[in-house]
């Protein structure tokens, strides 16, 4: 398996750079007979896109061509391959940064490894590759909303400012779908906004948290010991660009808690198992437990800022200085959203495969 390749059963490629003509995915696994469009998959890529106020200004329109593997809007099981032609690039304000390794970013950690870099935006390390990830999450989603099964996000936190999420999964998603920054609160929308409106004018940047749920995921998901449940949620939303962190249920809190504060009590509720609070994450002994499936991803500013940073000249091996102008977000957390509920879309899609909950023929 390469970088390029996730999932076991539900497996997935992307390929293609940030400046590049295209960037697309293939899909494998996906059970046949399911009914699958590009408007389903073109929905979510519309979400992802830039876009808005608070924003890149990078034109996209993201419009996905199917090119195998379905026939009459049905999926016929061989692989799905998907492409999305790159259509908004300037590469022109990269040129001068081609000799320099611009600081937050993989610039030089690309060049450690291949010995050549694609100094056009980000290359393969750039958030565009995600455009890939997000369609075939939409594949992952529409298997799943199949058998009940359904994943949504929305920003925690950004610029340190917390927003109130105590209203619920459905109420959540929908206020935060409401607002260009995926806040589920209103007041707390106004006051983020006036951050990143402040850090762009600063021409600086910044981070945050958000939430992904996982509703209706059923018990038994995930492998003891080395393929627990949230160390492949870990690994797959740890793989996302710009993400530092990831805790499951209660996370790091649990640091400050004891133990009968932090156990979720048992109940028997109409002949099943309930737990009367979710401190757990839904996830206990690394296989889900019925409950909710919560996840928070760390997200850092947008390293790509327009203030004086120092920094290398590998071809004259002399230090410099950077300022960093283009077509940059002064706040990737809601964009990154979609990428992280696609990601975690096929987790529980692969995880589900595995455990034979989702049959090949749909």
């Amino acid at each position: 398996m390469t970088g390029s390749v996730f999932g076991q059963l539900f497996r997935t490629t992307t390929w293609g750079e940030s400046h590049g003509r295209a960037v697309g995915c293939v899909v494998e696994g996906c059970p046949s007979g399911l009914t699958l469009s590009e408007s389903d998959i073109q929905k979510e890529l519309d979400r992802r896109r830039p876009g808005g106020r608070l924003a890149s200004s990078r034109k996209e329109k993201d419009k996905v061509e199917i090119l195998s593997g379905i026939f009459e809007n049905r999926v016929t099981g061989t692989p799905i391959s998907l492409l999305i032609w790159n259509k908004g690039v300037d590469s022109k304000p990269y040129e001068k940064f081609k000799d320099l390794f611009r600081p937050g970013h993989a610039d030089y950690t690309y060049f450690a490894k291949y010995g050549i870099r694609d100094w056009r935006g980000g290359g393969r390390a750039s958030g565009r590759e995600t455009v890939g990830r997000v369609a075939a999450g939409a594949i992952a989603k529409k298997i799943l909303k199949n058998f009940g099964v359904s994943v949504g996000g929305y920003s925690k936190e950004i610029a340190g400012i917390k927003c109130d999420t105590s209203g619920g999964f459905e109420e959540n998603i929908q206020r935060a779908e409401s607002n260009e920054l995926r806040c589920p609160d209103e007041t707390a929308a106004k006051q983020v906004e006036e951050k990143v409106l402040e850090a762009r004018e600063e021409g600086d940047s910044v981070g945050g948290i958000a939430e992904i749920v996982v509703r209706n995921a059923p018990a038994g998901l995930g492998e003891p010991v080395f393929n627990k449940l949230d160390a492949y949620l870990a690994y797959a939303i740890m793989s996302v660009p710009a993400v530092k962190g990831v805790e499951i249920g209660t996370g790091f809190e649990v640091s400050r808690m004891r133990g009968s504060e932090d156990n979720d009590p048992i109940s028997v509720g109409k002949g099943d198992i309930k737990f009367e609070t979710n401190n757990a994450g839904g996830i206990l002994g690394g296989i889900s437990n019925g409950e909710d499936i919560v996840l928070r991803a760390a997200i850092k500013p947008t390293p790509s800022i327009s203030k004086t940073q120092k920094t290398a000249n590998y071809k004259k091996m002399e230090e410099e200085e950077i300022e960093i102008k283009g077509r940059h977000d002064p706040c990737i957390v809601p964009r990154a959203i979609p990428v992280l509920e696609a990601m975690t879309a096929v987790v529980i899609t692969d995880c589900m495969m595995m455990q034979r909950l989702i049959p090949r023929f749909v």
